[in-house]
Parts: C-alpha cells; structure tokens; sequence
C-alpha cells in the first residue's frame, strides 16, 4: 500500500495546502512603454524569409511584459528602413510621405515613445538584418537614436529566427529586460498512449524535439543551472529511478540510485553538483541529498508520511522548499539544507504543490486548490519570507506544474483548459497567457537556461 502512494505521489506530485496569511497581493503590471514596430522588408534571396522574421520579432517584444506595442492597424502608410529616410522636423511637411518624420509615430494615433525599424539582405550567403531603435521624443533624427546594429544569420528560417532574437534582445536590454531566446522549456509529453518521453522546445513553442527515448514513463525533468544536464525520474526499469543525461552530448551520465528504494523528483542545487530527491525510506518518500553521481547520499526528512518536490533556492543554496504530508493534506514546507528549521508555509485550505523558486530566492510559483474542489488547482505566487500570495489563474482548468523563467517574468504552467493538458506561458501577473503545445498531452514544463 505504501509502494502504491509513493508511486502515486511521484506521479501526481504531492497535493498541497497554502500556509500563508490571508493577505492577497497583487502584482502590477507598471507602465509598459509604448513602441511601435512596422514591418521590416528584404531584399533579393532574404525576402522570403520576412514574415518568420517579422513574426519573431513582434512576438519577442509582446511577450516580454515591457512593451505597449502600438497596434499597427495605426501606423503611417510608409516606414523608414534606415537611418536616411528619416525627415528632419525643419522638413516642410508632405502628405504623401507621412510615416517618415519621427513625430508621425510620436502623436496619435500611434503614440509609441520608441520606433523599430530596419531591413534585410543578403552577404555572401548569409542573411543580413540591419536594426535601429528611435527615441520618437526626440524629433531630431540625429539625437533620437538609440541604438543601430547589423545582424548575420544562415539564408533560412532558422538564422531569420535567430537575427529576428537577437535584435529583440538589444532592444529589451535598453529598457533593463532579459532576452529568453537562449532559454529552453523542457517538458513530459505523451504521444502515445502509456509512453511518457521529455522533450524539449523554444519558448515560443517552435523546434519541439524528444530527449528521451525510452519507450516507457520519463518524467519529472530538472535541469542544471548551466543548462547543460539533465535530471528525471523514469520507470524504464521498472521501479522509479533518476537519470542524468548530457544535454551536451545526449549520452547518459552515472548516478548512484539509492538501493531497494523507489527515487523521484530530482532538482539541482544552485552550483550544479549536487540533486536533491525524494527516495523512498520504510515505504515513505522522504528529502534526500546528494552528489550529482548520486554518492555522499544523506537524509534530510525523518517523518513518517510523503514528502516530495524538493527545490533548492537558486539565489541563497541555504534552504530547500518541499511537499510533504506530514500535517494531513500535503502542504508546502521550507527546511534548511540540513534537514532543520522546518516551517510550513501554507496554511491548510485546500491542497498545494508543485512549488518553483523565482530566480531572486524570495517567491515561489505553486499549485493550489484553495478555494476550490480537491483536484481544481490554480496557480499561486508567494513571498517566502511574509506568506503574502497572489492567485494569478482562475479555474479555467486545472492548472499546475508552474516553472519561473530565467527572467523572473514568466511562467511556464501546465493547463487543461483546452482539454487535454498542455504547455502555457503567461506573465508573472496572470496576463499574456499562451498556449505552446497542441500534440498529445503536455506536463511539467521546466523552463531552463539553454546550451550557448
């Protein structure tokens, strides 16, 4: 019987109940900066690869949280593609090449306080996107610019992508944002029926590839913080194990499975050489630690109930968040790397898990019922340190599995709001929800620093 609710605790992933006050926060969305962002065009080979550009480009900035974006059904009919075709205010004001004055997107109907623009070509085989951000409030053309760059891709889709990411990235790092074109979600995916594999894909969706090949249940991914390991429970062999694969070089790595025990739940420590797991004591999962080939191993939990998904902070290594049974309903509990100084966190409505760290070590992104029937779960962030949450979905579903980005803006969940479950983003306020997967069914995104 025992076996049978750790293996249902490894799949499931414990249900939990919030330990916070009753104080609800909000987190405010601030003021976006307005920017428009007209169409870029290509010459010769590189005009066929434009709308992947352009669409990459737009959705780079709308998805950052930072940026109003100016609808374009507002634009001026003509854009400028470079610097030159900029008038300057003392110009004498023409109808016909409205658009080409810098105040033409600085009043209504536009009203962006910054201009994208640029244009593509081709060099020697690789494509060329050329990029400039104008400050609109600055009327001048010679002081308004902000910066200008030129970009070099492969003649394809992929380097239209690339060139399209990489002049996003400039321009969130004008305004203190982080690029998450180099980050990766991982995900559990069900394609076929009974067989569970990880795989992984951009954060918009695009380039979706299987990791794992077991035909069998893989689940459960963590990765390392250098993004170049990767840690999961599998039933390949039967019992639940951990594995540990090169994220490098595909190839499996050695780790030492605690003998006779049932192992799950894997999560790095913030330098990377050491997991922290559940593994299976008397029939009870309980916290374990050790070194990233799975030697040194150490007990960290003494009770006799489920204690499951542990995570380490990522900013402070002093302190390891978990899911545990021990007061009835799984709750989410915080303990310090030696197993001491237990205190729950949640407050025993409902049931919670799945609890994620934001990369300041400060909040967590969790799963919860509070509210809600037993199974409903929403999504919850909480200060660590004063118990104050924020729910930021709303029984559309049942929603889980959250997973900060590197950027500390968003979350990858898990959803079953189309029907089946699948990989959604969505802004640390709530906003800006999107779905990523559509093929099979789709759980426990981990949203990860990507390989260089």
């Amino acid at each position: 019987m025992k076996k049978k609710l750790l293996a249902l605790s490894l799949c499931l992933i414990g249900w939990l109940v919030s330990g916070a006050q009753d104080v609800i926060i909000k987190i405010t969305k601030g003021d976006r900066t307005r920017i428009a962002v007209p169409e870029l065009r290509g010459a010769g080979q590189a005009q066929s690869f434009m709308n992947v550009l352009n669409q990459t480009l737009w959705s780079d900035l709308a998805s950052s949280g930072l940026f109003d974006l100016a609808p374009k059904s507002l634009y001026p009919l003509l854009n400028p593609q470079r610097p030159e075709d900029l008038r300057r205010p003392a110009d004498k004001p023409d109808p016909n090449l409205r658009g080409l004055w810098l105040r033409d997107w600085a009043d209504p109907p536009v009203s962006a306080n910054y201009l994208v623009f640029g244009y593509a070509g081709t060099q020697a085989d690789q494509l060329v996107l050329f990029g400039w951000l104008y400050n609109t409030g600055l009327p001048e053309p010679s002081q308004a610019q902000v910066f200008g760059k030129t970009y070099l891709g492969s003649l394809d889709e992929a380097g239209a992508r690339r060139v399209a990411h990489e002049f996003a990235a400039d321009i969130l790092k004008q305004f203190g944002g982080v690029s998450l074109a180099g980050s990766k979600i991982y995900f559990v995916s069900e394609r076929r029926p009974g067989v569970k594999e990880i795989w992984v894909m951009d954060p918009d969706g695009s380039n979706q590839k299987q990791l794992t090949h077991y035909n069998s249940v893989s689940t459960m991914p963590a990765v390392s913080p250098d993004g170049t390991r990767l840690a999961f429970t599998t039933y390949a062999r039967g019992n639940p194990i951990i594995m540990l694969h090169s994220l490098e070089t595909g190839r499996r790595l050695p780790f030492l499975n605690p003998v006779s025990s049932m192992v799950g739940t894997p999560s790095f420590t913030p330098d990377g050489q050491r997991l922290v797991f559940s593994a299976s004591v008397d029939g009870w999962p309980q916290i374990h630690i050790a070194n990233i080939d799975g030697r040194g191993l150490r007990r960290l939990s003494f009770v006799r109930a489920i204690e499951v998904e542990p995570k380490v902070n990522p900013k402070t290594g002093a302190e390891i968040v978990f899911v545990s049974g021990r007061g009835g309903p799984h709750q989410i509990y915080r303990m310090n790397m030696e197993g001491g100084d237990v205190r729950r966190l949640t407050d025993g409505e409902g049931y919670a898990s799945n609890p994620s760290w934001h990369p300041d070590g400060q909040h967590i992104a969790f799963a919860w019922t509070r509210g809600y029937a037993p199974g409903n779960f929403n999504i919850f962030i909480m200060d660590v340190a004063t118990g104050r949450f924020d729910q930021l979905t709303h029984g559309t579903g049942r929603n889980e599995n959250p997973s900060w980005a590197p950027d500390g803006r968003h979350i990858a969940f898990c959803s079953t709001r189309s029907g089946t479950p699948q990989i959604y983003t969505m802004l640390a306020d709530g906003t800006q929800v999107r779905q990523l997967t559509t093929e099979g069914r789709n759980t426990m995104p981990v949203w990860a620093k990507g390989l260089n």
